[in-house]
């Protein structure tokens, strides 16, 4: 039988930093079909669109760059890898 996306992810090991989000949004992006884009290319579905306003959970970041190629500068402010050790582990091939 396959295995789902989010049986697949739920193997994926995350080791968030607290301190440093490696993905900052721009607060002041007002382009909705930009931020719409964002929001339906993310393959973790980390990105919600909410009563107009975006917000991003980080912690579980594949760290694929898909957001950063389609909106960088744009919907982001700053787009970074995790610092050493942290970020995603992947564990399925």
């Amino acid at each position: 039988m396959a295995m789902s996306i989010d049986d697949k992810l739920g193997c994926d090991r995350f080791h968030a930093d607290d301190n440093y989000a490696h993905i900052e949004l721009n607060e002041e992006c007002r382009d909705m079909d930009m931020i719409k884009r964002v929001v339906m290319a993310c393959p973790a579905q980390l990105y919600r669109l909410e009563d107009g306003k975006l917000s991003f959970n980080y912690e579980g970041c594949l760290e694929c760059g898909t957001c950063r190629v389609l909106a960088g500068g744009n919907v982001l402010k700053s787009w970074n890898h995790p610092m050493g050790g942290m970020g995603v582990e992947f564990r399925m091939g």
